[in-house]
């Protein structure tokens, strides 16, 4: 499936789930915070900024992830994979090129961008940025997919039929 998507954000919804991508929208350098390290991520402008819920939740925080990122550029932080703080986020964001979801890996704990810990339900899916819109592949029949934007509190549209 590919989908428009340019500042607005798109919601996968599975029935206990979500994952909200946003566009970029700029060449910046994210930084990835570690226990030992820091490096720089380049971003580019057709890049996706993913939050992924595992748990579900309010649609409120994801969006503020996604902006603390894409508009404020906050730092991610990575913990040691025995941290035990890591099961306490309910959501989860990364940003790159093309990402992957997998509930297969611990949460908060994997500093490569191309990966997102999801639910059983949304794990499998690829999405990947190009000029303007994303592709998504591998996304269950289940899942409703859908424009939200957030200038004037939270408002959604429905997607065309001709884009699935």
């Amino acid at each position: 499936m590919i989908v428009p998507l340019r500042d607005e954000f798109l919601l996968i919804s599975g029935t206990r789930s979500f994952l909200l991508v946003a566009k970029a929208n700029a060449r910046f350098a994210l930084r990835i915070e570690t226990a030992d390290k820091e490096y720089s991520q380049t971003i580019e402008p057709t890049d996706l900024i993913v939050v992924s819920a595992p748990e579900g939740g309010a649609l409120e925080p994801a969006i503020m992830l996604a902006e603390f990122v894409r508009t404020y550029r906050m730092p991610l932080i990575v913990l040691p994979k025995d941290h035990p703080g890591s099961k306490h986020f309910s959501y989860l964001v990364s940003a790159a090129a093309e990402i992957h979801t997998s509930c297969a890996i611990r949460r908060g704990t994997h500093p490569e961008q191309h990966l997102v810990c999801s639910s059983g339900e949304l794990a499998g899916v690829t999405l990947a940025g190009l000029p303007g819109q994303v592709g998504i592949s591998g996304l269950p029949k289940t899942c409703v997919v859908k424009y939200v934007t957030s200038h004037r509190g939270i408002e959604y549209s429905e997607i065309p039929d001709n884009s699935r």
